[in-house]
């Protein structure tokens, strides 16, 4: 029986209009001016509204080369759904302007198969806005290619649970067929965030928020998720993906393929210059096999 997400934040968070979606994402992608590379495994990229994150992610997406991806993982936050696990979808295709995914049920059931997975309601899945905002790109980026969507919502996870999704999943990442989406905004700040951490030692506040988040980057690109916890624990940095990234920290450390993450993009929603002030940061990444030559290179 076929189950349809519906694209549910199309009309508010980016344009219902098809041409004009196809254009906006068209136009990101060719000032991002990418080279597309068989190499890049993974993305890491935000999840506003397009008219706030719309360009920074097309530094993710713009890096995939479609030619050899059947499947795409979609990792998410859960901004409105509490659950202690990671929930699998039970729609069977994922709609957008654009295009339809079909949702590989396939794999859903041998991800399943585990035991450690829930299962989230249409309802829930359609108030979900943090994979949704990573559709239409990847709809853009896979035209013409039969590709297949896994999307996994995940929890509020302890480090336990990250690590051992972690490795469940770091088989598939093995696989070259198979590309990871991981969606995560960075620094919420301002006192509607109840977040509000200044190092005046930087200057100007927004100054302060770039090097707690460059800070966190950095961390996230050395591929050690107990670090990523440490540095969690001591700034306590509102980054909603948070989970998702430390589950693909997990994968990196247990799969055999070695994979490094580069951040390209980083930008803020405004430049907070007062207490009254808030912002949201978005930063975006690649993460490509790490090849001996470029090694050497270093």
């Amino acid at each position: 029986m076929e189950r349809v997400r519906r694209a549910s934040h199309a009309g508010s968070w980016y344009t219902n209009n098809a041409r004009k979606l196809d254009e906006e994402l068209d136009g990101w992608l060719r000032a991002a001016g990418l080279t597309k590379s068989p190499d890049v495994r993974a993305v890491i990229a935000p999840h506003a509204g397009y008219s706030y994150s719309g360009r920074c992610a097309a530094y993710a997406f713009g890096n995939i080369d479609p030619t050899n991806i059947s499947r795409v993982f979609l990792l998410g936050p859960s901004h409105h759904y509490y659950t202690p696990k990671c929930a699998l979808t039970r729609a069977t295709i994922y709609s957008t302007p654009i295009g339809d995914l079909p949702v590989d049920h396939e794999v859903i059931e041998e991800i399943n198969a585990t035991g450690k997975f829930d299962f989230m309601d249409l309802s829930v899945d359609e108030a979900e806005h943090s994979m949704e905002m990573h559709l239409p790109y990847l709809s853009k980026v896979f035209q013409g290619h039969n590709v297949k969507v896994v999307p996994i919502l995940v929890g509020a996870l302890n480090s336990q649970n990250e690590a051992m999704y972690g490795q469940l999943l770091s088989k598939y990442l093995d696989d070259p067929k198979n590309f990871f989406s991981i969606s995560s905004d960075f620094c919420h700040w301002g006192t509607r965030f109840s977040y509000t951490y200044y190092d005046k030692s930087h200057g100007a506040i927004h100054k302060s928020i770039e090097a707690l988040d460059r800070m966190g980057m950095e961390i996230i690109e050395t591929g050690n998720p107990d670090a990523f916890k440490q540095y969690l624990q001591e700034y306590e940095n509102t980054i909603c993906g948070r989970h998702p990234i430390s589950v693909f920290l997990s994968m990196l450390k247990h799969c055999s393929t070695k994979i490094k993450i580069g951040f390209v993009r980083y930008e803020q929603s405004s430049q907070c210059k007062s207490m009254r002030d808030s912002s949201v940061s978005y930063a975006s990444a690649a993460a490509k096999v790490d090849t001996p030559a470029e090694e050497e290179k270093d």
